[in-house]
């Protein structure tokens, strides 16, 4: 089934001189009257402030009297369909261009700051780097986990894709089945997850088989059927961690 494509900019009005807005109020209202968006004040052709309303008219006149009355002398507005995700936009655009009018930085609800880990995997490879150069035939060693597993047998599918423990889900037939996957690259079943009494203690070397497990078939490709949380919120296959 194709899915439809959603947008959420539905019109926009650009580049308007200030004037427009004290000579022509009721022009103005006509096209954003009781509409929510996005706006940005410009000073010079330089972004000023930016700011989100659920009611645009009523906020673009309040920004003549109010303390950026005289700091801009042209204005944009982007009417969005819905308001679900205007916080965050807003936050996203203060973030990225910095307005010299907001006093507040854009924060978000729900999002991972990933810079500590990606300081963390640069001093790794620095670390590698240094013993390549100092000592040309060191060997990286297996974690214990890891020659654990391997010495058990079969070394867990995941085991070369992940770096951390992993939350897993997975939608079959009106279930969800919650498993997590440790850092070895083993899978277990989480309690809160769907039929857990029946899968809780075993533990998979594959995604497949854990899929299989949980759908009571012979076979499954648990690549397209389970998903991790990439970041807060944004589930995707397990399949993207191998492209």
């Amino acid at each position: 089934m194709k899915l439809k494509l959603t947008h959420l900019v539905c019109q926009h009005l650009e580049n308007i001189s200030r004037e427009a807005l004290e000579k022509y109020p009721g022009i103005i209202r006509d096209f954003v009257r009781r509409r929510h968006g996005i706006y940005a004040l410009y000073r010079k052709n330089r972004l000023y402030y930016v700011g989100l309303a659920t009611n645009l008219r009523s906020r673009l006149t309040h920004h003549l009297r109010d303390r950026h009355a005289e700091t801009w002398d042209r204005f944009s507005v982007y009417l969005t369909i819905g308001d679900q995700h205007l916080r965050e936009i807003e936050s996203l655009l203060l973030r990225i261009a910095s307005p010299k009018g907001n006093r507040v930085a854009g924060k978000f609800v729900s999002s991972e700051n990933v810079k500590p880990a990606f300081s963390r995997e640069i001093k790794k490879a620095q670390k590698r780097e240094w013993a390549a150069i100092m000592e040309p035939e060191v060997r990286v060693k297996l974690s214990k986990r890891e020659e654990a597993s391997s010495k058990e047998g079969r070394t867990p599918t995941l085991a070369r894709y992940i770096k951390k423990r992993l939350h897993i889900r997975m939608d079959y037939k009106g279930k969800r089945y919650v498993a997590h996957v440790r850092k070895g690259g083993s899978i277990t079943f989480a309690a809160e997850g769907a039929e857990a009494g029946r899968l809780q203690g075993k533990v998979f070397t594959s995604p497949s088989l854990a899929a299989a497990a949980a759908a009571n078939r012979r076979t499954m490709n648990g690549w397209t059927w389970w998903r991790y949380e990439r970041a807060p919120g944004d589930w995707v296959l397990l399949d993207e961690l191998r492209k």
